[in-house]
């Protein structure tokens, strides 16, 4: 799974995902792509596992690009354990997405393929998405 080598601070605040993406809305690497439409965290789970699917469904032909890093540590505490004695251990990390950005991109195979594979790989994802391809030029 996908997690940083290293951070500066091991927890860091939730704060709030406003507005929509700001970069890394366009398809730069692949003919098709995934893309976000709505503010939310994607886990490394979540990406790993969409991954996944994607290659599976594409017989390892082709190339995937994964346009998102999950670089947000998540920490929970306990179950069942009073408030207090201070922020709970990192769980998981997440990457934060914003409407418009793209998530996955695929190359080197057809339409339908990389439309079936999207769509597997975006049954395994936590946010609504849709299947964007480059217009020819």
């Amino acid at each position: 799974m996908l997690q940083p080598k290293k951070t500066k601070f091991r927890k860091q605040f939730k704060g709030r995902i406003h507005g929509t993406a700001k970069g890394g809305t366009d398809l730069n690497f692949g003919q098709y792509g995934l893309k976000c439409l709505e503010p939310e965290r994607v886990n490394a789970r979540e990406i790993e596992a969409a991954r996944r699917a994607i290659t599976r469904e594409m017989k390892r032909m082709g190339r995937v690009w994964i346009r998102i890093f999950p670089d947000v540590p998540v920490s929970s505490k306990p179950t069942e354990v009073r408030m207090g004695k201070g922020k709970g251990a990192p769980e998981f990390w997440a990457a934060r997405v914003k409407p418009g950005r793209i998530m996955f991109e695929v190359d080197g195979v057809s339409e339908e393929i990389a439309r079936e594979a999207l769509r597997l790989g975006a049954a395994k994802l936590s946010v609504r998405t849709r299947f964007v391809q480059r217009i020819a030029e």
